[in-house]
């Protein structure tokens, strides 16, 4: 039977005013499941996506524990250890944790990439309870003998699937490999494929499985449209949409690094702020850009599949993929930036002729069809088009000589091949 509060979990007294202050009132189904097993010692196996309030589920049981230990951990050690695959998600996870310690005795450290390395190296030579980490720079300090694991008893693996996509696998293992061996643990994942699943069964012990939604399904609450906007004419449409006033705060995603940065700057030559945040940014200028976003000094921020999950910004009220994504289950993720806490959100794709292959595979994934016509294998070209043949020139999402012209809305989409550019005339044959 799972709690229907908070306080009937019998939380440590300083957790249970942090909630309070924190406005947190009713457990998710997530927290529900996950935190009575975890307060009795139970490692814990949880299938869940982003924004179902995985931080607290794993974070309440931790913090109840280590408020419980006498004394202070030891140079070089920390009594728990968080792994995430962005920083971004890590420094969210650290702020959500301090929120729920509500000012009690426990020390956090970011273990993090592009910031202060010996920083880092001073607070862990005092000992430190809770490391917030990303695989990569945790495992440089282990090289170094500037952290030691042998004395962790409490560890999470948050969103171990994009871990592994990002290639921390190997890390991820080492990392593992030094802990404690009586240790109680955590993974939560939004999927569960094979790789993971693997991990799982060498990382934890006798584990409660808590699953509360299904694999890669998009939240109900938001609306989804797809236009097919040929893709020169991408930055006059994205610019159209941004300009609406209804549009108070979006995150438009591209494929690439450098993508993101050209759609950002186009965006402001069109006269429209926008921030970029992506792998190659130091993480001072990727705070900078949240900073702002969060705040509303800006209100568009163009992004890479960094900040498509974890990331909790309160009122995005659209999210538009200006590149499909490689990986069709990145779709839901980064649609699930909007629609949050109860509220409902838009998302906008903008799909180019040859993107159709990826709109296809987000469709198997999410069991969705988001465009009529394509979500099966689709008409062969050498079946006769069903309706008039379109006019030269006049393809989807070009207008006459050349203009953008307004997308249809999805439904209105009924050709079955409208995936396809029109063809113009065909030029006679010179004479041999």
């Amino acid at each position: 039977m799972t709690n229907t509060s908070f306080a009937a979990f019998g939380l440590a007294e300083p957790l249970v005013h942090g909630l309070e202050k924190a406005g947190f009132t009713t457990p998710t189904p997530i927290q529900a499941q996950s935190i009575g097993p975890q307060l009795e010692g139970r490692d814990i196996l949880g299938v869940a996506q982003t924004g179902t309030g995985k931080t607290a589920a794993f974070g309440l049981p931790m913090l109840h524990h280590l408020l419980a230990l006498k004394g202070r951990p030891a140079p070089r050690t920390c009594r728990a250890l968080i792994l995430a695959p962005t920083r971004e998600l890590a420094v969210q996870i650290e702020q959500s944790l301090r929120a729920f310690a509500a000012g009690a005795r426990i020390s956090t450290l970011l273990v993090l990439g592009g910031l202060s390395r010996n920083g880092q190296i001073r607070s862990l030579s005092r000992g430190v309870d809770i490391v917030i980490a990303t695989p990569g720079r945790l495992t440089d300090l282990m090289t170094e003998g500037a952290i030691e694991l042998d004395q962790t008893r409490f560890v999470v693996l948050d969103e171990a699937d994009r871990m592994l996509d990002m290639g921390f696998i190997q890390p991820v293992r080492r990392i593992v490999a030094a802990l404690h061996p009586r240790r109680q643990s955590a993974l939560f994942s939004a999927t569960m494929p094979t790789e993971v699943r693997a991990l799982a069964e060498s990382f934890l012990k006798d584990p409660v499985s808590v699953s509360v939604t299904p694999e890669s399904t998009t939240v109900e609450r938001i609306e989804q449209s797809v236009e097919l906007v040929d893709g020169p004419l991408k930055r006059a449409r994205l610019a159209s949409i941004v300009a609406d006033p209804a549009v108070s705060r979006v995150i438009v995603f591209a494929r690439t690094k450098r993508g993101a940065d050209r759609v950002a700057q186009n965006l402001g030559k069109d006269g429209i702020p926008a921030e970029a945040i992506h792998g190659n940014k130091a993480q001072n200028a990727r705070q900078r850009a949240l900073t702002a976003f969060r705040n509303g000094t800006v209100r568009v921020l163009v992004a890479t599949d960094i900040v498509a999950r974890g990331i909790d910004v309160p009122g995005v009220s659209h999210v538009v993929n200006f590149d499909l994504p490689d990986e069709p289950e990145s779709y839901v993720h980064r649609i699930g930036r909007t629609g949050r806490n109860g509220a409902e959100g838009i998302a906008i794709t903008l799909c180019a002729p040859d993107e159709i292959k990826k709109l296809r595979a987000v469709e198997k994934v999410t069991r969705t069809r988001l465009l009529p016509g394509s979500v099966e294998e689709g008409p062969s070209r050498k079946q006769p088009r069903r309706g008039p043949k379109p006019s030269a020139g006049h393809g989807q999402g070009q207008g006459r000589r050349g203009q953008p012209a307004a997308p249809k809305p999805a439904h209105q989409e009924a050709r079955r091949d409208s995936a396809r550019p029109a063809r113009g005339p065909r030029r006679p044959r010179r004479a041999a």
